[in-house]
């Protein structure tokens, strides 16, 4: 935290925990891969994450953190030399910090940056945290709408720069004193919540107690950077996170790349999620028969086999030519695997199976009466969601039904989660609703066109 003590009015902490108690936001994942924190300046880090930071590293997390600033314009009237002097007073206080979290064994990566100046550097900025970010598992920067210019930078800069496959989540700092939970500013939809331990919550006092520079008043005898009532906000027993939505439909090369390494990555053939899934989507749609099949995204071909048995003519696609070749694997003398991706292999048993992208035609042709849309839909951006649901009321034959069926957390590549993607459908007028299951694995859906 940097940039001079504020003097606006400071929202109560049991504001904010009154708000959290009623809405209880999903349960913050302990990821056990790799963690990599960026911070504006020194401190931030610890006063937004500490406690799950120590957590995830007693897990086996390996953590790394990236410093934008070393904080030195905390006291804007400050010399060249006393700014020099805090630069180096507050590299300190960070390493003391985290060795009073557990995390002494830490890679700190400082950039050096100028403090108070990161919006004017976040292209710059973007270009440092590629190589630090490139193969982390979960990024953890300041929340984009902090209201602190450098925080608000630092947080797009990382999301820039993290990988399409990384989960991306922001931690409020100044949002806790400044804003109020009413805020429209606030994604309440997006929020996590992790719950500290006495332990936790000792160590993360100790740390914050490390920052010496920004707990004493200022030079000038003014206030400090943290006064107690904002400290007060940093003393509870959670810490929040909103994570941060990929902003465009994944890219088909990340498909490819998951492809590539496993050829099965999400374990559709052998996992339970997976069986007890087919299962329940066979079992809940309406008709022992239908005439024609159209399914998007059928990855390993698993699901397309049982719509086979319940069908006459099944379309099935996806835009990864590995997938489209395990499928029609899968499908054996059902489906001519030797015809080229473009083109539907045929015919014996009424089968296809082509490489095709949503909403193409290929991959919701005319005529149908089922649309089978599974773990696909929540990877499309809001717009191209839309543009789905046009073309499948346009295809779907009055009476014809829809399913929608997708995992109950949220992939990293994904613009929105289970529960967002549906509602977006169900919205829409033009389908009534049939069926609905929802566990703590997936979210189903069968809905038919009116």
């Amino acid at each position: 935290m940097s940039a001079g003590a504020d003097t606006r009015s400071v929202t109560e902490p049991g504001v904010w925990a009154a708000e959290l108690q009623r809405r209880r936001p999903v349960a913050m994942e302990v990821v056990r891969g790799r963690v990599v924190v960026v911070a504006a300046h020194p401190d931030d880090e610890t006063l937004g994450a500490a406690g799950y930071l120590r957590t995830v590293h007693a897990e086996g997390a390996s953590v790394a953190l990236v410093v934008a600033t070393d904080g030195e314009a905390a006291f804007p009237g400050a010399g060249a030399g006393e700014r020099a002097a805090l630069a180096k007073a507050r590299r300190a206080e960070l390493t003391a910090a985290l060795a009073a979290l557990g995390l002494a064994d830490t890679p700190v990566t400082w950039l050096g940056l100028p403090d108070s100046g990161l919006a004017d550097r976040e292209d710059a900025l973007v270009e440092a945290l590629r190589e630090p970010l490139r193969d982390a598992d979960l990024v953890l920067a300041p929340w984009v709408d902090d209201p602190h210019p450098d925080h608000a930078a630092a947080g797009r800069a990382a999301n820039r720069a993290a990988p399409v496959r990384t989960h991306r989540f922001g931690y409020p700092i100044w949002m806790w004193p400044w804003l109020r939970p009413d805020d429209p500013v606030v994604p309440w939809p997006t929020a996590a919540c992790f719950a500290l331990d006495d332990a936790a919550r000792t160590a993360k006092a100790a740390a914050i107690e490390r920052f010496t520079t920004q707990l004493a008043p200022a030079p000038d005898d003014g206030p400090p950077i943290l006064p107690r009532e904002v400290l007060a906000h940093f003393a509870g027993d959670r810490e929040l996170f909103f994570r941060v939505p990929a902003e465009r439909s994944a890219p088909a090369d990340r498909f490819a790349e998951l492809y590539a390494a496993d050829p099965d990555p999400w374990r559709t053939r052998d996992s339970w999620y997976e069986r007890r899934k087919r299962a329940v989507v066979t079992a809940c749609l309406p008709r022992e028969r239908y005439r024609h099949v159209a399914e998007p995204g059928c990855g390993t071909g698993e699901l397309t086999t049982l719509l086979v048995e319940r069908a006459d003519r099944v379309s099935s696609s996806d835009y990864t030519a590995a997938a489209v070749a395990a499928t029609r694997a899968a499908l054996g003398d059902a489906c001519v695997a030797q015809a080229p991706l473009s083109d539907a292999c045929a015919t014996q048993a009424a089968v296809s199976v082509v490489h095709a992208a949503l909403p193409e035609p290929a991959a919701l042709p005319e005529g149908v009466d089922l649309v089978m849309l599974s773990e696909v839909l929540y990877y499309l951006a809001p717009d191209a969601i839309d543009a789905v649901t046009e073309r499948v009321a346009e295809v779907l034959e009055p009476e014809g039904d829809l399913v929608l069926v997708h995992w109950r957390g949220w992939p990293a590549e994904a613009p929105q989660d289970a529960e967002a993607t549906h509602a977006r459908v169900l919205a829409d007028p033009r389908f009534r609703l049939l069926v609905e299951h929802r566990d703590d694995g997936f979210l189903l859906h069968v809905l038919r066109r009116r």
